[in-house]
C-alpha cells in the first residue's frame, strides 16, 4: 500500500528533474468567488505537466537489468514526454507508442527529450495494444501512466508542496484521469492533515471515478467525449481506486462549456496557458461545482497545460460564445439594394464589431428574390447579446443563432 513514507522518498528521487512549481494566491479568483484561491501552477512544471514526478520515481525504482532492458509505454501527450525525459536522464533507453495521427508538436516534443517513437494505432487502446507487444518482445519494463503505485508516489509530491507553501489549506481540488494524480496528492495530503478535504474533478463526458464511487466498483463508460483529452479515460485504475474511496471527500463534474470559460478566464485574466485537463479544478470552483464558506483557502492543482494549439482556437471560441462575447447568426434579407446597410444600422446602434460577414444569394434554403447573410460578431456580454438580438427579431429579422 502506498504511504506517506513512500511519497517523502519520492520527493528525494524526483527533486533534481522536477521542479517545486510556485503556489500563487489569486486576487481574481478569489474575488469571484469570496473564497482564498491559490492556485498550484504544475503547468510551470518541467515537460508541462506533473506527470514528470511520477516517471521520474518509477524509473529510478527500477533494477540494473530492468534499466539495461529499457522501457515502453503508450501515451498521446504528458506521459509519453515524462516518460522521455525521465528515462534520458537516468540514461535508460526508452520507446513510446503513440497513435498514428497524434499532433506533431507532441511527437516531436518526445523525440527531443530522447525517446524513439513508435507510431502506431488510430487511438491509445490500439497504441497500448502494441506497447505491451514491445514490451513481450523486447523485455522492456512497461511504465503505467497511472496505475502503478510508484507513480502515484511521484505525483504525491505535489501533496507536499501544497502542504509546505500553504500549511493551513482547507480544500485541494484536483482533477481525475486514471486517477494516479489524485491518489498521490490524496495521500500525502490526508496523512499530514486529515483536515483538509480533498475534492476531484471530472468532465462530464468522461465521469468514470463519480459514477464508480455511487457504485462502489469500478465501472466502464462505454465511450468518452471531452475537450479535456487529459482525463478523457473510460475507466479508473484498479489501483488507484481504493485510494479514491479511502482519501478523497468528493468528487464532482464539470461541462464542457464551463472548462472552455475558465480556460478564456486563465488567459485573459492570468496570462496562463492551461490545458482542458488542468483547468478542471478551477471551473469547477468558479462555478460551485462542490459547497465551500467564504474566504475557504482553497487550492486547484492546475495540473499542465500542454494544449494542441488547433484545439486551444476552438476552446477559446467556445469560452468567448459562453461568456457572451463572441457571437455567429444567420437572417434572410430581401435580395434587394440597401437591405443589408438597414441591417448594418441596427448593428452600429449596438456597437457591435464584425469581425467577418458572408453573402450568399445562391443558398438553396431562402427564396429567390431573398439571400442568406451570416455574420460573426464581437460583443460585450450576455446583456449586451440578448439586448442587440431582441432589436433585431423587434425590427422583423428572423435570426438563428450559430455559435
Amino acid at each position: 500500500m502506498l504511504t506517506l513514507a513512500d511519497i517523502l522518498e519520492a520527493r528525494e528521487r524526483v527533486r533534481e528533474t522536477s521542479r517545486h512549481t510556485p503556489l500563487e494566491h489569486s486576487h481574481t479568483y478569489s474575488s469571484m468567488t469570496d473564497a482564498d484561491v491559490r492556485l498550484k501552477l504544475e503547468n510551470f512544471q518541467r515537460t508541462g505537466a506533473f506527470k514528470i514526478r511520477g516517471a521520474t520515481n518509477r524509473i529510478a525504482t527500477l533494477s540494473r537489468a530492468e534499466k539495461d532492458a529499457g522501457v515502453v509505454t503508450a501515451s498521446a501527450g504528458n506521459h509519453a514526454q515524462g516518460v522521455a525525459l525521465a528515462a534520458t536522464r537516468s540514461g535508460v533507453d526508452s520507446k513510446i507508442v503513440m497513435p498514428e495521427h497524434a499532433p506533431i508538436s507532441k511527437v516531436k516534443a518526445t523525440k527531443n527529450y530522447g525517446a524513439e517513437v513508435v507510431l502506431s494505432g488510430c487511438d491509445y487502446n490500439e497504441a497500448a495494444d502494441r506497447a505491451h507487444e514491445i514490451e513481450r518482445e523486447e523485455g522492456r519494463t512497461y511504465v503505467h501512466a497511472f496505475d502503478d503505485e510508484d507513480i502515484m508516489a511521484g505525483q504525491g509530491t505535489i501533496g507536499l508542496e501544497i502542504l509546505e507553501d500553504c500549511p493551513d489549506v482547507e480544500t485541494v481540488v484536483v482533477p481525475i484521469g486514471g486517477g494516479g494524480l489524485i491518489s498521490g496528492i490524496a495521500t500525502a495530503i490526508k496523512e499530514r492533515r486529515p483536515e483538509t478535504r480533498v475534492v476531484g474533478v471530472q468532465a462530464e463526458g468522461a465521469s468514470s471515478a463519480a459514477s464508480s464511487l455511487e457504485k462502489g466498483e469500478r465501472i466502464s463508460l462505454d465511450g468518452v467525449d471531452t475537450i479535456a483529452d487529459g482525463i478523457a479515460t473510460r475507466r479508473v485504475g484498479e489501483h488507484t481506486f481504493p485510494y479514491i474511496q479511502e482519501y478523497v471527500d468528493e468528487v464532482v463534474t464539470v461541462s464542457d462549456s464551463e472548462i472552455a470559460v475558465t480556460l478564456v478566464y486563465l488567459l485573459e485574466r492570468s496570462k496562463t496557458l492551461v490545458e482542458g485537463a488542468g483547468a478542471v479544478p478551477l471551473a469547477a470552483t468558479l462555478f460551485e461545482s462542490f459547497e465551500y464558506e467564504a474566504d475557504e483557502t482553497i487550492v486547484p492543482v492546475l495540473s499542465g497545460g500542454n494544449i494542441d494549439l488547433n484545439q486551444l482556437t476552438n476552446v477559446v471560441v467556445r469560452g468567448l460564445v459562453e461568456t457572451g462575447r463572441y457571437l455567429k447568426i444567420r437572417t434572410v434579407l430581401k435580395d434587394r439594394p440597401g437591405a443589408l446597410e438597414d441591417l448594418l444600422d441596427i448593428f452600429t446602434a449596438h456597437r457591435a464589431n464584425i469581425y467577418a460577414i458572408h453573402h450568399d444569394r445562391t443558398s438553396r434554403e431562402v427564396e429567390m428574390s431573398d439571400t442568406e447573410v451570416e455574420i460573426e460578431l464581437e460583443m460585450r456580454g450576455p446583456d449586451h447579446v440578448d439586448a442587440f438580438l431582441s432589436d433585431l427579431r423587434e425590427a422583423g429579422y428572423a435570426v438563428d443563432i450559430l455559435a
